[in-house]
């Protein structure tokens, strides 16, 4: 029994808890200001209130938050939806017909990963604003797609080469198409790294800010992040509104990493192979 928990495990673990408190610090900072009067935040700052204000939430939900909640939703699950499903439609025919196409077509996907669509985003902002996608969800979803399509192609091409294809050729045996094959019988082993996909994708799409800023800045379809950096120069001096609209933008967040964290690391190690 000493063998397998000796001191050196011990002191990993006592490491690796305090590493773990001070990454949730943080999170103990949103919470504790979000809850406090205004008047005791620069009085305690470590200290948890003793009197917390629910109201602070309905107060910043009733002040544009709901809308930009409404909105970043709206987005982030239309853009992730649609990377699933195109990603792996994409990622399939790449890897189960090899050939200077798909490995040129799979490289450019490749290099769309590694070169920031930032350098192009004022020729892509006048091609949405003369067809009317600017300022609205439709045209974030579209931009979210085509950004994020290159992480999704890397992720599904890598996952799929690992499979077998046993099941797929037993399908055709008998009669099954190629579009059928795909949904009953590849997208269902695809679930680890579509966990991943959506994770990695719908984080980033949830807190862009530079991006939402520029299509969407000032209009009804503003999303979280854009809607709370009004927010802090709306209510500059009440801190407590400011972190518990934070607060708000970050939940949903945490509660599908905790749901979903198990099928993101599986994804994302079995994507990366190959």
């Amino acid at each position: 029994m000493n063998d397998r928990y000796g001191a050196k495990t011990f002191i990993t673990e006592i490491i690796v808890l305090i590493a773990a408190l001070l990454f949730c610090l943080p999170l103990y900072f949103v919470v504790s200001i979000s809850l406090k009067p205004g008047d005791e935040i620069f009085e305690s700052a470590l200290v948890f209130t003793d009197n917390p204000q629910w109201e602070n939430f309905p107060v910043v939900w009733n002040a544009g938050v709901a809308n930009a909640f409404v909105s970043s939703v709206v987005i982030t699950v239309g853009s992730v939806v649609l990377l699933v499903i195109l990603g792996a439609l994409c990622s399939y025919v790449l890897a189960r017909r090899p050939g200077r196409l798909s490995n040129g077509l799979y490289i450019m996907f490749v290099l769309g990963v590694i070169i920031p669509f930032q350098l192009s985003i004022v020729s892509i902002y006048t091609v949405f604003q003369s067809v009317g996608l600017a300022g609205n969800c439709l045209g974030m979803i579209i931009l979210w797609v085509g950004v994020m399509m290159p992480m999704a192609i890397l992720l599904y091409t890598g996952f799929v080469r690992q499979l077998p294809r046993d099941y797929e050729e037993a399908a055709r045996i008998d009669g099954a198409g190629t579009l059928r094959i795909f949904a009953r019988v590849v997208f269902p082993l695809l679930r680890p790294v579509t966990g991943s996909v959506a994770i990695i994708t719908g984080l980033f799409i949830w807190n862009d800010f530079y991006a939402s800023l520029i299509f969407v800045g000032g209009s009804e379809a503003q999303t979280l992040p854009v809607a709370i950096y009004s927010f802090v120069g709306q209510y500059l001096s009440q801190w407590n509104l400011v972190f518990a609209a934070i607060l708000v933008a970050i939940l949903p967040l945490i509660i599908f990493f905790i749901l979903a964290q198990k099928q993101m690391i599986r994804g994302f190690a079995g994507g990366m192979k190959g």
